[in-house]
């Protein structure tokens, strides 16, 4: 009997100096390291961003088998011929959002709130994403852009277990284009043409045939202030204005995400924050999408047979430069025919 106690004596010691050796073990163990992997990659090496706008350059990166968290930062910022890019390094002031804007905002101070200033360099890279932001406040006076070579840079991707170089990706930005769609070059910023077509059109002349988007009606953007107003405009074929309240059945009130709306006979105009959109979000003033306002202006007439005709003009567009917009939408071979037949 107290030989079986002397034993599970012995094996209890033992089992307790086994758990202490294995513990002190565990201690002097190295801390558990992340890995970089070589099949991390980014998939895209040119980016060819539009000066005046916000613009991400998402999904440009594969992970692999690389540990997150990882971090990533853009080093050697250089021009095309080798010299310091400091206009790309400096920080410079940029306008965030800090709450997100969804559309339902009552008034302008109401989106204004939503949004702060911070400092950021101009094209910078997400932290922990690899995805590059270049950032509306570029513009071309101070920024190179095409037919300019441009930059050069270079990326740094670490984590604790090491890191990782890749070289040589390549930015040239593209001029501004303060408005879409564009009738200006991307590289000489010059017009191409006096005006831009509509999205859709579905409307009799007066002459009895349906006007089409490509030739019978053109769309004019015209920057006229620096404020935040947005003014529509109708013209018939010799410029003459064409009355708004023509247009019966358009819903004016949520037309746009605008305020303190103001219609006349020659004339509708809404107190707006810029961009427009102000974020790629879906609104009601938006496309599916969210990446473009979208606006339809409607009137019904009866038709021939007795037939009610639902007219209208709808136009998808974007503007990022803040001002005084007026956007006229000229009536450019055939005068809409309003009566009924």
């Amino acid at each position: 009997m107290m030989k079986n106690k002397i034993n599970l004596l012995r094996i209890c010691l033992i089992l307790v100096m086994g758990s202490i050796a294995l513990s002190a073990c565990k201690k002097n163990l190295p801390d558990e390291r992340l890995s970089i992997a070589n099949d991390s990659q980014y998939t895209q090496y040119l980016y060819q961003p539009v000066l005046g706008r916000n613009t991400l350059f998402a999904n440009n990166f594969q992970y692999g088998n690389s540990s997150r968290p990882l971090d990533f930062k853009i080093v050697n910022m250089r021009t095309f011929n080798g010299e310091p890019a400091p206009e790309l390094t400096n920080n410079y002031p940029v306008t965030v959002w800090k709450t997100a804007y969804d559309g339902t905002e009552k008034s302008l101070a109401a989106i204004e709130a939503k949004r702060t200033i911070e400092n950021h360099p101009l094209f910078e890279v997400r932290p922990h994403s690899g995805e590059f932001m270049m950032w509306a406040a570029a513009n071309s006076n101070m920024v190179k852009a095409q037919p300019d070579s441009g930059y050069v840079f270079d990326v740094e991707m670490s984590n604790s277990g090491g890191r990782k170089y890749y070289q040589n990706f390549r930015l040239r930005p593209l001029r501004e284009r303060p408005y879409e769609p564009s009738n200006l070059d991307p590289i000489t910023g010059q017009g191409t043409s006096v005006s831009v077509n509509p999205t859709s059109v579905f409307i009799t002349g007066e002459r009895g045939q349906l006007l089409n988007t490509r030739d019978d009606v053109q769309v004019l953007f015209k920057k006229v202030g620096n404020g935040n107003s947005l003014t529509f405009k109708f013209a018939d074929t010799l410029s003459n204005p064409i009355d708004p309240n023509k247009f019966a059945a358009t819903d004016w009130a949520n037309l746009v995400h605008g305020f303190n709306m103001v219609k006349d006979a020659g004339k509708v105009k809404y107190e707006v924050a810029y961009p427009i959109p102000c974020s790629a979000y879906p609104t009601k003033y938006t496309t599916l999408s969210g990446d473009q306002a979208s606006v339809v202006f409607r009137f019904n007439r009866q038709a021939f047979g007795n037939i009610q005709q639902k007219c209208f003009l709808s136009f998808n567009f974007n503007i990022y430069q803040k001002g005084d917009w007026e956007i006229t939408f000229w009536f450019k071979r055939d005068k809409p025919k309003f009566d009924n037949d």
